[in-house]
């Protein structure tokens, strides 16, 4: 796992974002296109005592996602709004790309981050996360009767994989495998290319894998797994203060088994 989380491309862009940073990465011009974007608007930031700004990227049921286009739910937004209540704050959710999250927060433009993200060495260096709240296994998505990909082990370099861009799962499969990695800003997407024939599988987490499986019926998970990830909350760097009341309130939504819960809410069919 240290070496299949690297996250060298959005560590190079938070140093050297404003001189236009050249990266391997496509995704990275976007998220510094984001960042800016939301500062120009002159959108509610970090600083604004009333609210409780967080940062996610609403494609990654069942954890973010949207029911009707608009309104992010999920069961990091469940967490976010215990956390808002404890500090007696009101949510606001701001919906864009996965690095553009990250760079939100390392830039103080919101005050957390919660989208999946896995806790990384490189990633600390940009950020400080909050304990663990949640582990998943990376999956394999293939069409039905493809034939070529049948086990995780076939997943190899050269194969053509669809990933959602800048998550565990992209470096991993770019950098690791060594695939042909095609990115992708939401799993739909990546579904479409693969019943197109367009790509051969898709690296995904478990649980929004079967989220898409089950709205497309001529997709399968494999059996087994790539690897386990685990999900944390970033704030930005030194932000002791959040940080700690962030971990208060997770640490007791996941002994009271709440997490679970606001799990299951989230993938009952």
């Amino acid at each position: 796992m240290k070496k299949i989380l690297s996250l060298a491309c959005v560590c190079a862009l938070a140093v050297s974002m404003m001189a236009g940073c050249g990266s391997k990465k496509e995704e990275t011009t976007a998220a510094a296109t984001t960042a800016e974007t939301t500062e120009a608007a002159g959108e509610t930031t970090a600083k604004d005592s009333g609210k409780l700004i967080m940062a996610t990227e609403a494609g990654f049921a069942p954890y973010e996602y949207t029911e009707d286009g608009q309104t992010v739910v999920g069961v990091d937004v469940d967490i976010a709004n215990e956390i808002a209540k404890a500090m007696g704050k009101e949510l606001e959710v701001q919906n864009m790309t996965f690095d553009g999250a990250l760079l939100a927060v390392q830039q103080g433009v919101v005050d957390f981050a919660a989208a999946g993200i896995s806790v990384t060495p490189e990633r600390q260096e940009q950020m400080d996360f909050s304990i663990e709240y949640a582990t998943s296994k990376q999956v394999v998505v293939v069409k039905k009767d493809a034939g070529k990909i049948t086990k995780p082990e076939d997943v190899t370099e050269g194969t053509v994989v669809g990933v959602q861009m800048g998550t565990t799962g992209d470096f991993y499969c770019t950098d690791d495998l060594k695939c042909e990695v095609k990115q992708f800003n939401k799993y739909a997407e990546a579904a479409m290319e693969l019943k197109n024939d367009k790509i051969e599988c898709i690296v995904m987490d478990s649980l929004p894998a079967e989220q898409l499986v089950a709205a497309n019926e001529d997709l399968e998970i494999l059996e087994g797994e790539l690897f386990t990830d685990k999900y944390a909350i970033a704030v930005k760097k030194g932000n002791e203060e959040l940080l700690n009341e962030i971990n208060q309130v997770l640490q007791t939504l996941v002994d009271e088994g709440k997490v679970d819960e606001f799990t299951i809410k989230h993938t009952a069919e």
